[in-house]
């Protein structure tokens, strides 16, 4: 029975020494600091989470999303230090466990290699701002409304309100055109009328129809020339400021009031013409 007792089975110890009462109470203090290590582990991740989240909540120039990200990287991080802490109170040697973990994360990282991609540039999206709910934007050819900017996609809405989910890899790493960007945009058109027209009378028409709608800017001053003698036409080239929220409607709509003021005016508008002639009459 002795020799039983003082059989060595965990880190020198005998089952003799696991039944002292020194023993015991050593155990018993691992165990409650075990406790408090893993209590204040979660409390303190838990504010760290929430003061780097409040960051991106409180200034309006910075974007909630990546900080609420990076306030929950700062948790499961040091989560992690508290289980090291938890093993290390044990006894428990942790560098190979550390080797081990970092082992796979770098067979998980080279496995998502393309997920990791979509989230460092989503990362960068977020960051830099390149762009933002609710700007029209065209990336990698499709136009549409962001809707929403997550770590891994980016959700437009396009000109027929259809959901396009588009990889951040691919919005980060193409051409991005922002159109909403700016509050203003220049508008452009080319008006084209008979070579018998009046020209001084034709470019006053176009210029009196355009800058009477509420929607055209002034400053920057308009421009209004012939532009082009075409086969068909002489061609005025008009250009004027107008609201970034106003562009797609008020480029519409001028087409329409300037050719409706054209005809009024008695102005021809031409159109191309085709003589066939016939060489056996």
């Amino acid at each position: 029975m002795e020799q039983l007792l003082n059989t060595e089975i965990y880190n020198g110890n005998t089952i003799g020494d696991y039944l002292t009462l020194e023993f015991l109470v050593a155990l018993l203090g691992d165990v409650l600091s075990v406790i408090l290590i893993i209590i204040l582990g979660f409390i303190i991740s838990g504010w760290v989470q929430r003061r780097i989240a409040n960051i991106g909540q409180k200034n309006r120039h910075l974007d909630p999303t990546l900080f609420n990200f990076l306030g929950n990287i700062a948790r499961y991080l040091i989560l992690a230090f508290a289980g090291l802490f938890v093993l290390n109170t044990f006894g428990i040697q942790t560098t190979s466990i550390v080797a081990v973990i970092g082992a796979a994360g770098l067979a998980i990282g080279l496995a998502l290699q393309g997920t990791l991609s979509n989230v460092a540039a989503g990362v960068m999206i977020i960051m830099f701002r390149p762009i933002k709910i609710g700007d029209f934007v065209e990336v990698n050819g499709v136009s549409g409304t962001v809707k929403d900017i997550s770590l891994n996609y980016t959700e437009l809405a396009n000109l027929s309100n259809v959901q396009v989910i588009v990889p951040n890899a691919e919005v980060w790493g193409n051409t991005i055109t922002n159109y909403s960007i700016n509050q203003t945009r220049r508008a452009e058109w080319v008006f084209g009328v008979g070579y018998g027209a009046d020209l001084k009378l034709a470019e006053q028409v176009i210029r009196d129809t355009i800058m009477a709608d509420e929607r055209s800017l002034t400053d920057p001053a308009p421009f209004l020339q012939v532009n082009n003698l075409g086969d068909f036409s002489v061609d005025f080239l008009c250009r004027v400021w107008v609201q970034s929220s106003d562009y797609f409607q008020y480029q519409a709509d001028m087409k329409r009031k300037v050719k409706e003021a054209l005809d009024a005016n008695g102005i021809d508008i031409p159109f191309p013409t085709r003589t066939v002639l016939n060489e056996n009459a």
